[in-house]
């Protein structure tokens, strides 16, 4: 379930609500019960790594070559 990042704007605490994507705009209350809050933008993290092997092939060099991934297809 996503979860969604607010600050209120009485007392400036920032907290998280996980609900369903289809209930993402409705209003959440603080944990102090104030109803003045904003929903704040989050980043999202994509897993991957920092940079793409040079080669184009796969990391950690290889040889390969042929047609099956360095086997002959017969």
């Amino acid at each position: 379930m996503p979860r969604y990042e607010y600050r209120c704007r009485a007392c400036g605490t920032t907290f998280e609500v996980d609900r369903p994507m289809a209930r993402s705009s409705d209003p959440a209350s603080c944990p102090d019960g104030h109803a003045d809050t904003v929903k704040l933008l989050s980043a999202v993290a994509v897993g991957g790594t920092a940079s793409a092997p040079r080669s184009g092939g796969p990391a950690g060099g290889g040889g390969g070559g042929g047609c099956c991934g360095g086997g002959c297809c017969g």
